[in-house]
């Protein structure tokens, strides 16, 4: 019973997890991150596994998803630092998208309460189809909406590290309790072989008349 339910929260763990990278894939598509994109698609897939392997009691599937959850929590961090401009790093380079874009987080111009104004430059020399982009009265920078995005994924992903090693060691513990309950009864079942048989007379029977 205590193994159902711990498996039945690690399920729900996993899927809550599942879900917050869904809705983070779906913004960082429309941002066009692409460094972003490919690490929510991979904590997809492996949380698909971790799920498979807690369902079909296979603890192989989810020591890859502990691993994976310890470069995932790395991954998040290091965006943390990077909107923060930790170390060095700069939001305004195009390392999100691999340099292949100038596309920045969707956030910076549909944040809460931002107000997106296209302006048109009357400078001469500059192509009339070229716009300018103004962003007023956010409630809160998009530096920080990634950030928050990140923490949530960071205390989602320590939650099921910890339900996936304590999975583990159940399903662990089950296995060697079972061989070793086989073991005792293999054994005593088997009886050790007589060395010696006892043989007694045979008396025959006589014929009635």
């Amino acid at each position: 019973m205590s193994c159902w339910c711990v498996t039945s929260s690690k399920v729900c763990g996993d899927g809550t997890n599942e879900l917050a990278a869904l809705e983070r894939q779906i913004f960082d598509f429309l941002g066009f991150q692409w460094a972003p994109i490919l690490g929510n698609f991979l904590q997809i897939i492996v949380v698909i596994l971790g799920l498979f392997g807690t369902i079909q009691f296979r603890p192989r599937y989810i020591v890859v998803y502990t691993v994976w959850t310890a470069l995932w929590v790395t991954w998040n961090v290091f965006i943390i630092c990077f909107y923060l401009e930790v170390g060095g790093l700069s939001k305004e380079t195009d390392l999100m998208t691999f340099n292949i874009s100038m596309h920045r987080s969707w956030w910076r111009e549909h944040g809460p309460g931002c107000i997106r104004r296209v302006v048109r430059p009357s400078s001469p020399g500059i192509l009339e189809d070229y716009s300018y982009v103004s962003v007023t009265g956010c409630i809160i920078d998009f530096q920080y909406l990634e950030v928050i995005h990140s923490a949530i994924q960071i205390l989602l992903s320590l939650v099921g590290f910890v339900y996936a090693c304590y999975v583990i060691s159940i399903f662990m513990e089950e296995e060697d309790s079972f061989d070793f309950i086989g073991g005792l009864d293999t054994y005593s079942y088997r009886q050790p072989p007589q060395e010696h048989v006892e043989l007694k007379p045979v008396k025959p029977v006589g014929r009635s008349k």
